[in-house]
């Protein structure tokens, strides 16, 4: 297996979105993306489902140095007012735009940044704003993430009070050389006491992140902060690769080089082991990097195959359109993708200006489409088929880019199927890129994508 990890170990996407964000190129206009956005709610209800909102909080007190997120450090939390008031200024703005007064809602998650950088009250705010213009499904699901450095219980029982039943806790990793490294140090008591206490509030679903990958990481350390984890026995875990990615931003306040990144066989033996560990622990294998119990409902949807994903993570059930509020944003209309200005400057004076702050964005063609479909399959599935309204003239040539991998027992191939084979899992972007025609045409002549294993 390690030979394979070293011949596939390649720059490539994680396939959040298809295509994935340096391929967009057909922003839509204002109207176009609410014009898009109100057939995907006409669907979305006609199907019983209902739409998600992804609101994005940047602030945080402290730069972790492994993170790519969209963030602002700062210290000074009177920046969280001005700010909770543009976003709920942005929700009118869609409210008014989409001539309605509520929307359908199966879906919320506060992410960032540092949602729990803002006080409860200030989240109360936020919350009760936005919940004026929606109308939840009976079986809202409703999660936020959380740094436990700065989450309080005055936060859990808030949030709690307003619905929300999932917490996200970022741990990535308890070996104290490894988050000296990455500026992030927390301890496992700590993390367990914000657990406990969340249960005991009422929360029916906790999340750990970990990073495999960081700087220092070894074999031993990652085994010792993965036996803490099992042992805390959160309902699902989601175990990420660390994305070695240093042309996106400035590397001056990291405390390691390259040469302290674990990097192919021996970054993959890190993962490989935690899945050993998390499987013999009782966890299933959900979608890619993810781990969940099996009474958890993504380990169900998984069994039931109505495991969906977007740009939020892996989700029970197909919530669509997603709407995206705050800096760098989000939304996702399926046909047609827009993201939110990045620079808070920017951002802050459109929503003044009542524009809805689009910066970039992609309206999908029909083969865009039905490609979309079908790495969305193999993310969630494991597999895809086609007939002749699922394929299109860049499939041609699919068999020739799929025989390596079945030459290698990564997949089985049908003339109309293929599906991974419990030893490609680990391969799974790779095979996507073999769908991605958008890829194929044009590599990236610099940079953009982390390594694949």
């Amino acid at each position: 297996m390690s030979s394979l990890f070293e011949k596939y170990d390649v720059a490539g996407p994680r396939y959040t979105s298809y295509p994935t964000v340096p391929y967009w190129e057909t922003a839509p206009t204002e109207s176009q993306w609410i014009a898009a956005l109100n057939d995907e709610l006409a669907a979305s209800t006609q199907n019983n489902r209902g739409a998600a909102i992804y609101v994005h909080l940047p602030f945080c007190e402290a730069l972790c140095t492994f993170c790519a997120c969209n963030k602002i450090i700062t210290k000074n939390h009177s920046r969280a007012r001005p700010y909770i008031e543009t976003v709920k200024r942005e929700w009118s703005l869609y409210l008014k735009k989409l001539g309605a007064q509520k929307i359908r809602v199966a879906e919320i998650h506060l992410g960032g940044g540092t949602p729990t950088f803002m006080s409860p009250r200030e989240l109360e705010d936020l919350l009760s704003n936005l919940f004026l213009g929606m109308a939840p499904t009976p079986d809202i699901r409703m999660s936020f993430e959380s740094d436990p450095r700065v989450t309080t219980d005055d936060h859990l029982k808030t949030l709690y009070s307003l619905g929300f039943r999932r917490i996200s806790l970022g741990v990535q990793d308890y070996d104290p050389a490894v988050q000296d490294m990455i500026n992030r140090v927390q301890s496992a008591e700590l993390v367990s006491s914000l657990t406990d206490t969340a249960r005991a509030v009422g929360y029916t679903g906790v999340n750990y992140d970990l990073v495999y990958g960081l700087p220092r990481q070894t074999l031993g350390g990652i085994e010792k902060t993965i036996t803490q984890v099992i042992a805390q026995r959160p309902d699902r875990i989601a175990f990420y690769a660390y994305a070695n990615v240093p042309w996106l931003g400035k590397t001056g306040q990291r405390k390691f080089t390259d040469v302290d990144v674990p990097a192919g066989a021996a970054k993959r033996a890190l993962y490989e082991r935690g899945r050993e560990m998390f499987l013999a622990a009782g966890y299933m294998e959900i979608g890619m990097d993810h781990f969940a119990l099996p009474q958890d409902e993504l380990a169900t949807a998984m069994r039931e195959r109505t495991l969906f994903r977007n740009f939020m993570g892996y989700t029970s059930h197909h919530v669509s359109p997603m709407i995206g509020l705050g800096v760098s944003a989000i939304g996702d209309a399926w046909t047609c993708f827009a993201q939110n200005e990045k620079d808070l400057t920017a951002y802050t004076t459109r929503i003044a200006a009542d524009e809805l702050p689009i910066a970039r964005g992609h309206r999908l063609t029909q083969e865009d489409l039905i490609l979309r479909r079908h790495i969305l399959n193999l993310m969630t599935q494991f597999e895809t088929s086609w007939d002749t309204k699922t394929f299109t003239d860049s499939m041609h040539n699919l068999a020739q880019l799929l025989m390596e991998f079945a030459n290698d027992n990564l997949v089985k191939m049908a003339p109309d199927a293929i599906c991974l084979t419990e030893s490609g899992r680990p391969f799974l972007r790779n095979i996507c890129m073999a769908f991605d025609a958008r890829l194929q045409r044009r590599q990236p002549d610099a940079p953009i994508f982390s390594k694949t294993i």
